[in-house]
């Protein structure tokens, strides 16, 4: 299960919808070893694409130097899909390198009649999907 701040959970959807119609990436970093997102790292698309997202390898080096420096990990990988429902693609399965990590999807699109957004998250492991039950939090 990912438990998440109301907080963040809003800025990752402000996120996404900013960035519409080009898909939003970012992460959300942790104390390494709790699972407990804290920091809120928005990236940029570098892509800059509808239907693609992709962080830029020097911004991506930047994050990860810091997260050594900090002693963090990335706890949450987001993205927004913004014309299908939040649920991985094959590209989104075969870049998933982070095992330990919730990936969270956002969908801009009104794909199921359920609001303007969809926030749901996923473990992916070797190609595996699962997806976990999201409990927002007002605090930790």
């Amino acid at each position: 299960m990912l438990t998440i701040t109301q907080a963040l959970h809003d800025q990752i959807v402000a996120h996404a919808r900013k960035d519409h119609p080009d898909e939003a990436c970012g992460v959300v970093a942790g104390p390494a070893g709790t699972d407990r997102p804290e920091r809120f790292v928005p990236m940029l698309n570098a892509a800059r694409s509808p239907t693609f997202y992709e962080f830029d390898s020097a911004d991506l080096l930047r994050l990860y130097r810091d997260l050594d420096d900090r002693d963090e990990e990335p706890v949450v990988i987001y993205h927004s899909h913004t014309a299908t429902e939040a649920y991985p693609s094959r590209t989104d399965i075969s870049y998933a390198n982070e095992p330990g990590a919730h990936y969270v999807l956002v969908s801009t699109a009104d794909t199921d009649d359920a609001g303007p957004f969809q926030f749901r998250s996923f473990r992916i492991v070797e190609g595996e999907v699962t997806e976990e039950e999201v409990r927002v939090v007002q605090a930790y």
